[in-house]
């Protein structure tokens, strides 16, 4: 596995993060590259939460500056890279690139393995996205136990299992940081180039969790329509820790 610099693009500092400026199309064609040369290549896709969780862990804004692509997933975002004259490209969430690279994965014969969710999440987020785009081969699923993370032993099992799986593309949704930590010191054990770190992705291609309309997303709604979903979880994310995102706007002049 090589690292390539070549197919790399520039960076955007927005909110004390490096953003990059591409859309969902430049990704998709710069990702199966990636792939295609087995040069390694880091997704992260990057919301107000996220931001908010690096200002408190310097070792998660340490993997997000030394990852190939941060991504701007939230409409907030790019109005805030509007407002302060930085403008970034458009929104790239994971739940809207993941079938998109599904599809061009397809095409190209690019294999996937996908990790993360409930027991049997994975699999069934797998089965429908073969159901769907014919001639995708997807490798396999695993489902760490929780609490992987502290254990030697279950990080070189899972290591193990997606390396001998010899995919090109992993997909990682154990949310953030625990997905971001994990590829940033595992990639090279596991040996395969492109790592996406997808968090909910993969309860909304399971069809466990349902994508909010298309209208409210244009307009920055997902979040809302998350919350009505899980009002009791997502309550204190949403209305106390996210609005600090407004004091970083000021705080970060970028």
């Amino acid at each position: 596995m090589q690292k390539g610099n070549e197919i790399l693009q520039g960076k955007t500092s927005l909110l004390n993060t490096k953003f990059s400026n591409m859309d969902k199309a430049e990704l998709l064609s710069a990702v199966i590259e990636h792939a295609k040369r087995r040069e390694r290549a880091n997704l992260i896709f990057v919301n107000v939460d996220v931001i908010m969780k690096m200002e408190k862990d310097d070792y998660l804004r340490q993997i997000s500056e030394e990852a190939e692509y941060v991504l701007a997933d939230g409409m907030p975002i790019v109005w805030i890279s509007k407002l302060k004259g930085r403008t970034l490209k458009e929104k790239v969430s994971g739940s809207d690139f993941l079938p998109l690279l599904c599809e061009q994965a397809a095409k190209e014969h690019l294999r996937l393995f996908f990790v993360g969710g409930r027991e049997g999440v994975a699999a069934k987020a797998a089965m429908r996205l073969a159901d769907k785009y014919k001639g995708l081969e997807i490798t396999g699923t695993y489902a760490p136990p929780f609490g992987f993370e502290k254990k030697p032993d279950e990080i070189a099992k899972m290591n193990q299992i997606i390396r001998e799986s010899n995919s090109d593309i992993l997909v990682v949704c154990l949310g953030c940081p625990k997905q971001e930590k994990y590829v940033y010191e595992n990639q090279e054990k596991y040996q395969i180039p492109v790592s996406v770190c997808a968090g909910a992705a993969i309860d909304f291609l399971a069809g466990n969790i349902k994508r909010c309309p298309s209208w409210m997303s244009r307009y920055g709604l997902e979040w809302f329509y998350r919350f009505l979903q899980e009002p009791g979880r997502l309550f204190k994310r949403y209305f106390i820790d996210d609005m600090q995102i407004i004091r970083l706007i000021f705080k970060y002049r970028d």
